[in-house]
Parts: C-alpha cells; sequence; structure tokens
C-alpha cells in the first residue's frame, strides 16, 4: 500500500469572530493544485482522502475531478489550528506573530496547541485511511503540514514534531507493508509546482 500525503496549495489569510477560521486558497494556490492531476498520473490511485478544511478539500478538488473519485473527508486530517479562528499562511507568520513563528521553525507545535491530543488524532486518522485501503493499493491523502510532519515525526523516531518544512501542494509517500509496517519513501516532493513555491 501507499500513503500519499499532499500538503494543501496556498491558502488566503482568514480571520473571524466565531467560530472557525477556515480559508479557501487564493488564485495562487488554485494553479498550483491545477497541476496535481499531471504529477500524480503515474500513480494508480484508487481512493482520496482529505481534511475537512477548504484548503485541503479546494486542493483535492483537480485530482477528484480527473480520476472521477469522490473524496472521503476525516477530521483527524485536519490541522493544528482547526478551532482557532484564524489562519495566517506561513509567509505572513514572521510578521503578524514572531515568537510562533520561531517556534515553529525551531520544529515545535505552538504554545496553544496540545500536542499530544494532535498526534493521536493524526496517526488515528491515517490507521482509518490504512484499515479502509487494499493492500496493493494507492491513495492520496490531502491534509496539512503539520500533519505531514507528525507521521514522519513517529515513523522517523524524531524528537520534534515539525522537523520538516513541507511546501505547498508537496507529495510525501509512506509505503506500508502486508504486515502492517510503514516506512517513508520520499519527503516534500515538488518538482512538479518548483517554480511556484515562494522561497
Amino acid at each position: 500500500m501507499q500513503l500519499l500525503l499532499i500538503r494543501h496549495a496556498l491558502p488566503e489569510l482568514a480571520e473571524v469572530t466565531e467560530g472557525r477560521a477556515d480559508p479557501s486558497l487564493t488564485d495562487e494556490g488554485r494553479a498550483q493544485a491545477r497541476r496535481l492531476p499531471a504529477a500524480l498520473a503515474p500513480y494508480r490511485i484508487t481512493g482520496l482522502f482529505s481534511s475537512p478544511q477548504k484548503r485541503a478539500l479546494e486542493t483535492a478538488a483537480p485530482v477528484a475531478q480527473v480520476l472521477e473519485l469522490p473524496v472521503t473527508q476525516l477530521e483527524g486530517l485536519a490541522e493544528y489550528d482547526y478551532e482557532q479562528p484564524h489562519y495566517i499562511p506561513m509567509h505572513e507568520v514572521l510578521e503578524r506573530a514572531p515568537e510562533t513563528y520561531a517556534r515553529i521553525k525551531a520544529g515545535w507545535l505552538p504554545e496553544s496547541v496540545d500536542a499530544e491530543a494532535f498526534r493521536e488524532r493524526v496517526l488515528g486518522a491515517i490507521d482509518d485511511v490504512v484499515a479502509a485501503t487494499d493492500n496493493d493499493a494507492t491513495v492520496a491523502i490531502f491534509c496539512h503540514g503539520g500533519v505531514v510532519n507528525i507521521v514522519l515525526q513517529e515513523l522517523l523516531g524524531l524528537e520534534r514534531p515539525l522537523t520538516f518544512p513541507i511546501e505547498y501542494v508537496s507529495v510525501t509517500r509512506i509505503l506500508v507493508s502486508r504486515n502492517g509496517s510503514r516506512r517513508v519513501g520520499s519527503i516534500n516532493e515538488t518538482g512538479h509546482v518548483r517554480n511556484m513555491l515562494r522561497v
């Protein structure tokens, strides 16, 4: 089995006075997402899973349309900011929240996040995907940088939960053997959008 963990494309800044901030993609982000069907064409994808957040679902949409597959939403794949009333794209965090930026760049989740609860939620969702997928299948999972990092932290035995700077619409491959063991196939593949990423 092969799991393709795909980070969402570039989203908008979002702030709300009530409820959760749930931004859509920017025009640039939609252009990034449109690169995915061609990038994923070499894989025989049989299932699509996504975080319920708009930025992940909108990233999944072009792939779902081309493959004519439904997208299964799993709340466990949501980012650590799921309950927050604001979303700040990473390239704007330095200016708006420098202490949070420094903490994330150092590899740690924001202090407001229950790290263990987030970890358990993410790994539980990945277990659910594996349980629902045939042994010889490949599925695409549209999610978030924090989610991808938690999976990598678990598989690689890393101390920090945010070790890798996962890029927008990057692909990280996880290989699952028939006996259930898992290993990392690749991390942060970005060749399909290399000319569209922010430096």
